[in-house]
């Protein structure tokens, strides 16, 4: 597999994409939601920064909340909200999430806060979430714009784990298990990238973006 996988011409409109994006109505005030999901290991992160980096469209990448603790190096408030447990869980009660889900023990929830402002604005947002949480934000914003990211391989996968040096034997484990579940609802997304090349890669997310973009 390579390039674009879509249902329709390599640069045309993808089947259940609104076509109001891509016709001559007028521009829409809302700026455009993208989701970006992938196993752990298909490169998303580095992937998304990639993109913002050169990016010369206003975009916002969502910081999620999670009650994992950080990794190193990992900043509170710039890759995550960094909560505890009882804060989640009373934010989740009080309606603050467009979606949340709990992956490998723990919770993950994209704030309402960080979309619905940004979007209001004009401004892109991009979510860096799990099939789970996709599935939760297609059915409130049926507006999305969603993209699976894979790797050339199943090795691969593995691999970029392990060299992660962060996880356990078991935490690797339990991770490519949910990524065996994860690549079979792949179908379900709009557009599948193979990160077997970053800057090809990169060169796709970005065409993406700017075809759906509205100013």
């Amino acid at each position: 597999m390579s390039g674009l996988a879509v249902p329709a011409t390599p640069f045309g409109v993808p089947q259940g994409v609104p076509p109001s994006r891509f016709h001559g109505d007028s521009p829409m005030a809302k700026g455009p939601l993208f989701i970006v999901s992938g196993p752990s290991g298909s490169g998303k992160s580095t992937l998304i920064d990639l993109l913002l980096r050169d990016q010369d469209l206003p975009m916002h990448l969502s910081v999620s909340a999670t009650t994992r603790s950080p990794r190193p190096n990992e900043v509170d408030g710039r890759h995550y909200h960094f909560w505890t447990k009882e804060r989640f869980l009373a934010e989740r009660e009080a309606g603050a999430f467009l979606e949340w889900a709990e992956v490998h023990g723990h919770y993950y929830g994209t704030l309402r806060g960080e979309v619905d402002s940004h979007r209001n604005a004009g401004v892109g947002v991009i979510l860096d979430i799990d099939v789970q949480g996709a599935e939760q934000v297609r059915e409130k914003c049926p507006d999305c714009v969603t993209v699976f990211l894979r790797a050339q391989s199943w090795e691969v996968y593995e691999e970029r784990l392990r060299k992660r040096h962060t996880e356990d034997e078991a935490s690797i484990a339990r991770r490519l298990e949910t990524a065996r579940a994860e690549l079979a609802r792949a179908g379900e997304y709009h557009y599948q990238i193979l990160n077997d090349n970053l800057e090809e890669a990169v060169r796709q997310l970005n065409a993406i973006v700017q075809r759906h973009f509205s100013r």
